[in-house]
């Protein structure tokens, strides 16, 4: 509680008029004294009173989970007794990584209503927020008090990735998904699995007739397949240094966690089994299953999963998944990797790939185009250029050794991830690699 401005104001001037009239007609001077005594009684009682109110109860309807850089309204109801209060300010305590609109809000109470405010948030980065408390500020009856108070309001928000960012949010999800030929029934005529029998058709191969049936029925019966539905898919996902360079607003790790959903999504449609395996950081594993629930449960498991500043240990994230995983998967590592990192993987990768299909997305930095593509015309700029060279043809022979061993390797930037990594399952889905 402190003293409003009219309290500060009117002490101030009687103080002032007390000393000049004391200085200037002393027999007057006892009458400003006694004035000012008189407003020390009036701002007690009115402080008195102020301590003595009820004080008002805050509740907070958060939405049940947001989308990072989306907008979303967060509605406070304030329940006061119009009897002590006429006018409160509210100022909602936000966690750090936020931005907001309408925070800062002044509300006439009415008598039996309760009064409902509505501002507007933006969570900034992914994961796991609690709000505490909600600040109120109110005068005292007569103004000459300010009174702040810190309701206790508790609610937690989670924040998860954002599809929209894959996408450039131009179309819906499943229309954009449609467009890079994702569908939810199974297509057919191709695949491995056994879908119908149906009449020979002009186009169909000779390998594709049952001789059987054609023996039966009299007349050419071809096989018809549809693609394989029922498999399994596990993301090895590095948490570790490298994966924290940055790339515009996002992290190679925000990139490669909203890819790795979004395929997720795709691969469930698709009717097959989606796990996850994360290293070098917080060890955090998803068990395969299918079904459209199991994309909720991929959320609630990494929406708020940070990097590490460890390294990359390719060959105990490998191993560890060879004792979890008997069945036969198609294994996605997705990684930023260095040269240094090589041996470590090439010691386990091929007996990984003895019993699993393996696909290595390798996330290059777009500095390193950029830089490769820039004019030199200054030793500075020649040094950069010539650094940069080496890098990448260090880089090149490391995914020339990881392709020698029967790995299927997908070197792309950040910001081209989402669609260049739905493609390229499709496409081993479609070939029955995986």
């Amino acid at each position: 509680m402190i003293p409003s401005w009219r309290l500060i104001f009117a002490t101030g001037v009687l103080v002032l008029l007390a000393l000049a009239i004391d200085l200037a007609y002393k027999p007057f001077g006892w009458v400003l004294w006694l004035a000012l005594l008189a407003l020390a009684i009036i701002a007690f009682i009115d402080q008195r009173n102020l301590l003595n109110r009820p004080l008002p109860q805050v509740t907070r309807q958060l939405s049940l989970q947001s989308s990072i850089a989306h907008w979303s309204d967060v509605h406070l109801t304030i329940q006061a007794d119009a009897k002590f209060y006429h006018k409160l300010q509210v100022y909602d305590h936000i966690p750090e990584g936020m931005q907001s609109q309408f925070l800062d809000q002044m509300i006439q109470i009415e008598q039996g209503f309760d009064t409902q405010i509505t501002y507007r948030l933006r969570p900034l980065q992914r994961g796991h927020y609690h709000f505490n408390y909600c600040e109120l500020r109110w005068l005292s009856r007569l103004g000459l008090w300010h009174q702040k108070y810190l309701a206790p309001c508790k609610s937690e928000l989670r924040v998860y990735p954002d599809f929209t960012r894959l996408f450039n949010g131009k179309l819906t999800l499943d229309s954009w998904l449609n467009q890079l030929g994702v569908r939810n029934q199974p297509r057919r005529g191709a695949g491995s699995d056994f879908h119908q029998l149906r009449e020979f058709r002009e186009g169909d191969t000779l390998r594709m007739i049952d001789w059987n049936a054609t023996a039966r029925k009299q007349q050419p019966i071809t096989k018809e397949l549809q693609e394989e539905r029922d498999q399994q898919v596990i993301f090895l996902l590095d948490c570790g240094r490298t994966m924290r360079s940055k790339d515009g607003d996002l992290s190679h790790f925000d990139h490669a966690l909203n890819a790795c959903l979004l395929l997720s999504y795709v691969a469930l449609r698709q009717g097959d089994a989606v796990g996850l395996q994360t290293f070098a950081g917080e060890p955090r594993r998803v068990i395969p299953k299918k079904g459209s629930s199991q994309l909720t449960a991929l959320l609630n498991a990494l929406y708020d999963l940070e990097t590490s500043l460890q390294t990359a240990d390719y060959n105990a994230a490998l191993e560890t998944l060879l004792s979890h995983q008997q069945r036969r998967c198609l294994v996605i590592v997705l990684t930023n990797m260095r040269s240094a990192d090589q041996q470590l993987l090439s010691t386990t990768l091929k007996r990984v790939r003895r019993r699993h299909p393996v696909l290595f997305v390798n996330l290059r930095e777009n500095i390193l185009d950029k830089a490769s593509a820039e004019p030199v015309t200054t030793l500075d700029q020649a040094n950069l250029y010539a650094g940069t060279i080496d890098f990448l043809n260090k880089r090149s022979e490391i995914q020339q050794s990881i392709e020698q061993q029967g790995v299927h390797l997908l070197d792309v930037r950040p910001n081209q991830l989402g669609p260049e990594l739905i493609s390229e399952y499709l496409a081993m889905k479609k070939a029955g690699l995986n």
